[in-house]
C-alpha cells in the first residue's frame, strides 16, 4: 500500500514537472511558429518519454543516493521514507504553483530545496551540503548571462551573413552544412557527455559491430544532421523556384506554409530538430527529479535498508515517471510554453534556433565545469539575448520580473514547504 501511495505522489510530481519544465524544449519552437502547439505536445511527449525510459536510470540513482547521504538514515530508514514523501509533495506543489502562473522554474532546484528542507528538520543544519546550495546560487546568476551572450553572438552572425544579405537564399545554401555540423556537435555532445569514452566503447560481437545504448543519441544525431542537410538543400531549391515563379506570375510555393519567407521556413526545420534533441536530453535527465524519491522508498520497502550505493531502479518506476511527464505536458504545458515562446519577445525560426543553440551550449559548458544549472534559466537568457540584438524595446521586462522572482524563491520556497510537510508527517507517522 505504501508503494502505491508514493507512486501516485511521484506521478503527481512528474505531472507538474512535465507541465513546467518541458516548455524548455518546445517553447521557442511554438513561439516562432516552427511547429503548432499540438505538434509540439506530440513531439515532446514521444521524445521525453523515450529519453526517460532509455536513459533515466543513471540520473535517478544519483539523486536517490548522493544529494542527501542515505547513511545518515541507516538506523532510521522510516525517517528517510517520510522525508522523500515530503520531497514529492513539496516539489509537486511548488511546480504546480509556478505552472499555474505560467512561470518557468527549475525542477532540479525545487527538488534540491525540498531535500534540504526536510534534512534540516531531521538532522540539523550541518546535514545540508551548503557548497551545493552555493553552486546553485552561482548558476542562477551566470547561466542566463552566458546563454544570452552566446545567443546574441549566434543570431548576430546569422543576421549579418544570411538574413541581411541581398540574396539570403543563396547565403543559406552555403551555410546549411555548417548549421547541420553545429547541430550534430552541440546536441550530440549534450546528450552524450562522455563523447570520447563513448566512441572508445564500440565492441565487436558475433553479429558484427554493436553500438552501446549510450551512443545511440550520437549516431541518431549524425544521421539526422546529415539527412537534414540534403533535405534542406532540396527544399532550398524548391524555394528558389517558388520565388522565381512568384516574381513572374505573382504566386509561388514556399518551404513552410506558415512562412512567406522560405529562409525562415528552412530555419524552422533546423529549429525543430534542435528542439527534438533538447526534449530527448531533458527526458533522460529530469525524470530523475520525479522518480528518485520513489525509487529510494521502494528500495527501503523491499530490503528494509537505505540505498547506500548505486542500485537498479525497476523499469516500472521509470515508465511511471515518463508517463507522468507526458501527461502533465499534454494537459497543462501550454501555459509555460506560451510564456517562453510568446511573452518575452516575438520569435522567428532563425532567432528561436539560435536561442536553443545557446541553451545547449551553455548547459554543455556548465556540465564540463561541474556547475549545476537550469535549462529554464539558460533558455530564458538565450531569448533575452536575441531580444537585445533585435531591439531592447521588444523585450517584455514585466514578464522577466515575474520569472526572475520565481527563480530566486524556488529553493527557499520548496525547502520551507518540505520542512513543514515533513514535520507534520513525522508527528503523524514517525
Amino acid at each position: 500500500m505504501l508503494v502505491i501511495i508514493v507512486a501516485l505522489l511521484a506521478f503527481y510530481l512528474a505531472w507538474n514537472l512535465g507541465a513546467n519544465d518541458v516548455a524548455n524544449s518546445m517553447g521557442t519552437s511554438v513561439g516562432s511558429k516552427a511547429v503548432t502547439l499540438k505538434q509540439a505536445l506530440i513531439i515532446a511527449g514521444v521524445l521525453e518519454f523515450t529519453g526517460a525510459v532509455l536513459f533515466g536510470q543513471e540520473v535517478s540513482q544519483t539523486l536517490a543516493t548522493e544529494i542527501v547521504n542515505p547513511a545518515l538514515f541507516a538506523d532510521t530508514p522510516q525517517m528517510l521514507i517520510i522525508g522523500m514523501v515530503a520531497v514529492l509533495l513539496s516539489g509537486g506543489l511548488w511546480l504546480q504553483i509556478a505552472t499555474s502562473r505560467g512561470l518557468p522554474v527549475s525542477s532540479s532546484h525545487a527538488v534540491v530545496g525540498a531535500i534540504a528542507g526536510f534534512s534540516w528538520v531531521a538532522l540539523g543544519v550541518s546535514a545540508i551540503d551548503w557548497s551545493t546550495i552555493g553552486q546553485i546560487t552561482i548558476g542562477w546568476i551566470i547561466t542566463p548571462v552566458i546563454s544570452g551572450a552566446i545567443a546574441a553572438l549566434f543570431y548576430s552572425q546569422i543576421k549579418r551573413w544570411i538574413l541581411d544579405q541581398p540574396n539570403p537564399l543563396l547565403q543559406l545554401n552555403e551555410w546549411i552544412p555548417w548549421l547541420s555540423a553545429v547541430l550534430l556537435g552541440i546536441f550530440g555532445v549534450i546528450v552524450l557527455p562522455s563523447l570520447t569514452q563513448g566512441l572508445a566503447t564500440f565492441v565487436i560481437e558475433q553479429v558484427g559491430f554493436k553500438i552501446p545504448a549510450h551512443d545511440i543519441p550520437l549516431v541518431t544525431g549524425a544521421v539526422a544532421a546529415v539527412g537534414l542537410t540534403f533535405y534542406s538543400w532540396r527544399q532550398l531549391e524548391r524555394g528558389r523556384r517558388g520565388a522565381e515563379e512568384q516574381r513572374s506570375r505573382g504566386a509561388g510555393e514556399v518551404v513552410n506554409s506558415r512562412f512567406t519567407n522560405p529562409v525562415e521556413g528552412l530555419f524552422g526545420r533546423f529549429q525543430l530538430l534542435s528542439a527534438c534533441f533538447v526534449a530527448f536530453a531533458h527526458g533522460s535527465n529530469d525524470v530523475g527529479n520525479a522518480i528518485a524519491p520513489l525509487a529510494a522508498i521502494a528500495y527501503i520497502n523491499r530490503t528494509g535498508s537505505v540505498p547506500i550505493d548505486g542500485f537498479t531502479i525497476p523499469i516500472w518506476i521509470i515508465i511511471l515517471g515518463g508517463v507522468g511527464i507526458v501527461t502533465g505536458l499534454a494537459i497543462l504545458g501550454k501555459k509555460v510554453i506560451a510564456t517562453i515562446g510568446e511573452s518575452i519577445i516575438s520569435l522567428q525560426p532563425s532567432s528561436g534556433f539560435c536561442a536553443e543553440l545557446a541553451t545547449a551550449t551553455t548547459i554543455l559548458l556548465a556540465s564540463r565545469l561541474g556547475l549545476p544549472v537550469s535549462t529554464s534559466h539558460a533558455l530564458v537568457g538565450g531569448v533575452v539575448g536575441i531580444g537585445l540584438v533585435q531591439d531592447i524595446k521588444s523585450i517584455q521586462f514585466k514578464t522577466l520580473q515575474g520569472i526572475a522572482a520565481a527563480w530566486v524563491i524556488t529553493v527557499p520556497a520548496s525547502a520551507v514547504l518540505s520542512a513543514v510537510i515533513f514535520s507534520v508527517l513525522r508527528i503523524k507517522f514517525g
